[in-house]
């Protein structure tokens, strides 16, 4: 009986639940998920598999052209004949589970009719020499709501789409829990599957995050989890995700006929400087595109700092605009500020520029 038990326990710990929600593709397809992620699986337990389901929503047959993997340790199957209005395909998976005790993630790009560019889907997890148990393998506690980390990156995401991604959390107690979210984020979506999650077991939490032109750059999404009812401290499940112009519907002559921003240098040394001192930088650039040239946000990975007015630059036109950097809380020794523009040139959206100095 001991030994059955211990068999389901580790069972549990392999299962990937899938969220119910759809990701929209475009052109009326969709995916069940865009991330499959398997947790922590045995290094000698061999291969693991999962699959991957495209709707199709439109008014027209659609087809999987091709499936293409990441790395030669992931194979890829899929529907080949025509996929019809109402229909569904599957792409399956399977990867070999023998890189090694490491974590995995791997990419598959899937090219499908009426869809310009690929779709990218991923699956991930962690090989080890033995499942450890919850409590370790979720160190962010929430009360019995356990995760691996409550900081999640979706990277970048043009206007008009959305981001999405997936990992696992866990219930530590030894009884089913439900959980809910409150205090959620603007064009934040987030949801845990199943739902109740079973107890001394693990659940699928997704989100997705939707572009507003009104938040431009970097951004940070966030959202309160509630447990049985009940919320636990002031912890919070945060999504980041950068925001950038959507330029697939320009030709090629429209994007080279767009805006673009020459800078005249892309570094401002500001040499040796105290710790406290307010580092003013200056920058100047021409717009030598033939479209006027708009920085939508200015975003920097320092903690105290402030931006300029940066005015909309006609073509033939040059601009400066300053930088502060407050040194107050940076370390002694060498100093690297990234400044980064998000931009309207098709050819340059997002722009990065430097601040450097020596701190004493």
């Amino acid at each position: 009986m001991k030994h059955r038990q211990l068999y389901i326990l580790i069972l549990s710990l392999f299962v990937c639940f899938q969220a119910s929600a759809q990701v929209q593709l475009g052109n009326g397809i969709e995916v069940d998920k865009s991330v499959h992620n398997f947790g922590d699986i045995k290094l000698k337990s061999g291969p693991v598999s999962c699959t991957f389901t495209i709707s199709n929503t439109s008014n027209s047959p659609i087809v999987i052209y091709q499936v293409t993997t990441s790395c030669g340790c992931t194979d890829a199957e899929w529907t080949k004949e025509p996929i019809l209005p109402g229909k569904k395909g599957k792409i399956s998976a399977k990867y070999t589970n023998d890189e090694g005790p490491y974590p995995f993630d791997k990419t598959l790009t899937v090219y499908i009719s009426g869809i310009k560019k690929p779709i990218l889907l991923k699956i991930r997890g962690t090989s080890v020499e033995n499942v450890k148990k919850l409590e370790d393998s979720y160190p962010e506690s929430l009360g019995p709501l356990a995760f691996k980390q409550l900081e999640y990156n979706c990277g970048y995401m043009d206007q008009g789409k959305e981001k999405n991604d997936a990992a696992l959390v866990a219930n530590l107690s030894n009884s089913p829990i439900k959980v809910d979210f409150k205090d959620i984020s603007k064009n934040l979506k987030i949801s845990v599957s199943p739902n109740p999650i079973p107890a001394r077991s693990t659940a699928e939490i997704s989100f997705s995050v939707t572009a507003d032109r009104s938040l431009w750059g970097k951004n940070l999404y966030s959202a309160t989890p509630v447990v049985n009812g009940k919320t636990y401290g002031t912890k919070k499940v945060c999504v980041s995700a950068f925001t950038r112009e959507n330029f697939e519907n320009l030709s090629n002559t429209e994007k080279s006929e767009g805006s673009r921003a020459e800078f005249k240098e892309s570094t401002f040394q500001a040499g040796k400087i105290k710790k406290g001192d307010v580092i003013h930088a200056q920058f100047s650039f021409k717009n030598i595109g033939k479209k006027p040239f708009e920085v939508y946000k200015v975003d920097a990975d320092a903690a105290k700092w402030s931006c300029g007015n940066i005015p909309v630059t006609q073509p033939g036109k040059s601009t400066t605009f300053s930088v502060d950097v407050n040194t107050s809380n940076m370390q002694p020794g060498e100093m690297l500020t990234i400044v980064t523009l998000t931009t309207n040139s098709p050819l340059r959206p997002i722009v990065n520029i430097f601040i450097t100095g020596w701190i004493e």
